[in-house]
């Protein structure tokens, strides 16, 4: 293997990596400037209001997109399994 092929790789994993990461931190985000706004209009300001809503909406997140999480993760790791058999 060259310097190359050797960075194909690695940038093929960051982009599954931000592929993957992706949907879970937009919707932690949109959900915290959500309460954000919602504690700064109603002058509450309680750890746990933020806390719990990210924590749930992650969870669901995760339980919808786990499926195609995990096929992408296994697409990556088969490519990379046979990139390496073919150096091997």
């Amino acid at each position: 293997m060259d310097v190359g092929q050797i960075m194909q790789i690695f940038r093929e994993g960051l982009f599954t990596a931000f592929k993957l990461a992706a949907p879970l931190l937009i919707v932690s985000m949109c959900v915290g400037l959500l309460i954000s706004i919602l504690q700064a209009a109603t002058q509450i300001h309680e750890q746990t209001l933020t806390f719990v809503p990210k924590l749930a909406t992650i969870a669901i997140i995760l339980l919808l997109l786990g499926p195609w999480m995990m096929t992408q993760m296994n697409d990556f790791t088969v490519q990379l399994f046979e990139t390496i058999a073919m150096y091997v």
